[in-house]
């Protein structure tokens, strides 16, 4: 795979944190990073996608789902 270099400013105990972790799990810290930033993208599209398929649906007044709740025992 293709790889481009990047300056990433981490706080100092991250940056302890990320080098203990890479120590202990056989990885360099530039791995942990991409799988990170990988795992973050796909949540945030996995969460895109939920939006656009909901994005029809009806909107509720938080009271009326309160008292919905509250009917069926959930609250």
């Amino acid at each position: 795979m293709k790889t481009k270099r990047a300056t990433v400013y981490f706080e100092s105990d991250l940056h302890k944190a990320l080098k203990f972790k890479a120590a202990e799990t056989d990885q360099s810290v530039s791995e942990l990073v991409s799988e990170a930033v990988r795992r973050s993208l796909h949540e945030d599209a996995e969460d895109l996608v939920a939006f656009r398929e909901r994005a029809k649906e009806p909107n509720l007044a938080f009271e009326t789902v309160l008292k919905d709740l509250r009917r069926r025992g959930r609250l």
